[in-house]
């Protein structure tokens, strides 16, 4: 703060001349959308104000040339001790700096070559009267591309868009009776819609037509438990329909109150948009896929979501991939789900590591077992809000409670009442070391662990801070498949 707040009273007095007429009421002035550094002029910084009816002006600041540029929150604490006016930082913001959200179409325009629908076909008995018969079903939802390379494209949707607890005995597979017996997807701007003839095939099933846009995928692996699976189509298929088709960007993170929008498959009427708010960063909710209950961690968001929807993306006002939708609330309008970036990407990695690891045995999740989630007590739960960044996240101290110690954590000496600080993984010879800041992040952070990892833990006890255990080396014999 001290290196440019030096020169910021220098741009905060040429603000407030900008802004003098907004002091009397701004709604007539020109709001500022942006403020960046575009040059330097020798030991000066030059910085660019841009404004929200399209102009900008130019501001040279004494002694900027190596400094960073000015934030908004760095321009409040200045105004703040330059006026003595008793402002908070919303306030300043509403007056002198609101931001523009803006046209985000162009955002959401990329993120279209990443997006498409999914068809799963399955056979399940059907009734007609008295009369019970085995015939072909079609399901749909929505996927994302992954990744893709010059040979695989991996694609991303819900492990209950592929998985029918209805399917019969005639829709045995490879991947199992539950697993769909085809996939296929769409891009968007190349849809058609799957129709059913009055062919048969081998063992007399309706055969469904599925049209020329349509890309054959196969299934690589899911999880019941974070409700993700992840599909492979051959991307020159993928390319064939649309050169421009391109793997999603993801997102460093979100936080309450950040704008997100879905892209999928409602109704299977197309491929749509639609557009709302995180309301809740972390909640649990009870789904049953399979025919068990299980608690699920999900983001709510107010953004509408219709069957069809699910595992299509969420993305934020840039672009980013932050979630996949996968449910919805029946009984209150636009309360909705979307599973968190986190588990998304780590149980998705995981799958597509045991898939290309060369051992056909391994398929599907492989975790660790370290400590059961259940067994860790959160205390001193308290939520901070960062001015700077304009987001606030909640923090708490991860416990291991009583008779939580188990499996790995008492290999690591770990004891009732330990205070999990952080792990640190190494791989290839780099360390790189993870705040636990909640009780889900160790969960988290055992999808991405692998055979010849090392793991270490930081951890308190007794108010001993910054205690570190010795290094395991993690064994393929250490992991076992999960759900």
């Amino acid at each position: 703060m001290k290196k440019i707040a030096k020169y910021l009273t220098a741009f905060l007095s040429a603000l407030m001349l900008i802004c003098a007429s907004v002091l009397v009421g701004c709604s007539s002035a020109p709001s500022v959308v942006s403020i960046e550094k575009t040059g330097t002029r020798g030991t000066d910084g030059i910085y660019t104000i841009t404004y929200s009816d399209g102009s900008t002006s130019e501001l040279v600041i004494d002694g900027g040339a190596d400094g960073q540029d000015v934030s908004a929150s760095d321009l409040w604490q200045t105004y703040v001790q330059e006026t003595g006016e008793d402002i908070s930082y919303e306030e300043f913001l509403e007056k002198y700096l609101t931001i523009e959200s803006g046209d985000n179409s162009a955002a959401i325009g990329e993120t279209l070559l990443s997006s498409l629908k999914v068809y799963a076909e399955f056979v399940e008995e059907s009734r007609s009267g008295f009369l019970r018969y085995e015939d072909t079903a079609v399901y749909t939802g929505g996927g994302v591309i992954y990744s893709m390379d010059d040979e695989n494209t991996y694609i991303l949707t819900n492990y209950h868009v592929v998985y029918n607890s209805n399917a019969s005995s005639g829709n045995a597979n490879e991947n199992g009776e539950k697993i769909a017996r085809k996939i296929v997807c769409y891009l968007y701007g190349s849809e058609s819609d799957p129709s059913r003839t009055n062919s048969r095939d081998e063992d007399g099933y309706t055969v469904i037509d599925y049209g020329s846009y349509s890309i054959e995928c196969d299934y690589v692996g899911g999880s019941v438990n974070s409700d993700i699976a992840v599909l492979r189509a051959d991307t020159d298929d993928v390319k064939a329909i649309n050169s421009q088709a391109q793997a999603v960007t993801v997102a460093d993170g979100y936080s309450v109150g950040d704008a997100a929008y879905t892209i999928g498959n409602p109704e299977g009427e197309g491929i749509s948009v639609t557009e709302g708010i995180i309301s809740v960063a972390d909640e649990y909710i009870s789904l049953n896929i399979d025919g068990t209950l299980r608690q699920y961690r999900s983001i709510r968001i107010d953004t509408p979501l219709y069957q069809g929807n699910s595992g299509g993306g969420l993305f934020n006002t840039d672009g980013e991939l932050i979630g996949i939708a996968n449910a919805g609330n029946s009984t209150e309008e636009n309360i909705n789900y979307a599973i968190p970036l986190p588990i998304v990407t780590g149980t998705a990695d995981n799958i597509i590591y045991y898939y290309e690891d060369g051992d056909d045995a391994t398929n599907g999740v492989y975790k660790i077992d370290f400590v059961e989630e259940s067994a860790l007590v959160s205390q001193n739960s308290v939520y901070e809000y960062d001015a700077q960044s304009g987001a606030g996240s909640i923090s708490e101290d991860v416990v291991l409670g009583t008779g939580s110690v188990s499996g790995l954590s008492e290999e690591f000496g770990l004891a009732t009442g330990d205070i999990i600080r952080s792990f640190i993984i190494g791989r290839d010879g780099e360390n790189v070391e993870y705040e636990i800041d909640r009780t889900f992040d160790i969960s988290d952070l055992l999808y991405i662990l692998r055979p010849d990892d090392t793991l270490t833990v930081k951890y308190e006890r007794d108010g001993r801070e910054d205690l570190t255990t010795s290094a395991i080396s993690l064994q393929a014999s250490d992991f076992a498949a999960v759900a």
